[in-house]
């Protein structure tokens, strides 16, 4: 299976921080607030240095930059688990379903590299 390009993770990244960003204010409670505004500071941190590399470097297969999203996994799973208690809105939910997996798809082809 080939790797993601730089730029094809670049927008599944900020697709995905888009929707933490629906479902952290849709958050009917503190600990689900918790929960993924870490998230999303863990993806604002790895978008911000993918964003220094060259525009002409965005076709290179991408590499974990951040410590921090090495270590996003069960983050992620606990998310999943729980994403009908977190997430309140349907669109949200249905929209994250998809794009959980293709973010989780990257980070799994990211570990397996290591």
């Amino acid at each position: 299976m080939s790797q993601t390009s730089v730029a094809d993770t670049l927008r599944e990244y900020l697709s995905f921080l888009e929707l933490l960003d629906d479902a952290y204010w849709e958050a009917a409670s503190i600990q689900h607030k918790d929960l993924l505004y870490d998230i999303v500071s863990i993806f604002s941190q790895e978008v911000a240095e993918i964003n220094k590399l060259s525009v002409m470097d965005h076709h290179y297969p991408y590499e974990v930059i951040t410590e921090g999203i090495r270590r996003v996994v069960p983050k992620l799973e606990r998310l999943d688990e729980h994403r009908e208690d977190i997430i309140q809105r349907t669109q949200t939910l249905t929209d994250f379903r998809d794009i959980l997996s293709s973010v989780q798809g990257i980070l799994e082809d990211q570990l397996r590299t290591l």
